[in-house]
């Protein structure tokens, strides 16, 4: 149940106590952190098994370019979180 104070709305649990955040902005937490978590897993490996050969993996599309941008996309998708509200 929402209730309307000086037009802020604020969330109230069942037994009365308020939560900081509406259902909309824990789901953004959640697809912002599986955003920064897939971006840290496209950026591991490329490594090479015998250190006198060298591996051109490590400079790879996936490892070089999406991988930061995932990982900046979580924390866009993470701040509009935090501030998002209900109209």
């Amino acid at each position: 149940m929402a209730k309307q104070k000086n037009n802020v709305v604020v969330e109230e649990t069942d037994n009365g106590k308020k939560l900081p955040f509406a259902k909309m902005n824990y789901i953004l937490v959640l697809v912002g952190v599986f955003l920064i978590a897939l971006g840290m897993i496209l950026m591991i490996g490329g490594g090479s098994t015998d250190p006198d050969v060298f591996n051109d993996k490590m400079f790879n599309f996936q490892r070089i370019t999406l991988s930061p941008i995932l990982i900046l996309a979580g924390f866009v998708v993470e701040l509009v979180a935090i501030f998002y509200k209900k109209k």
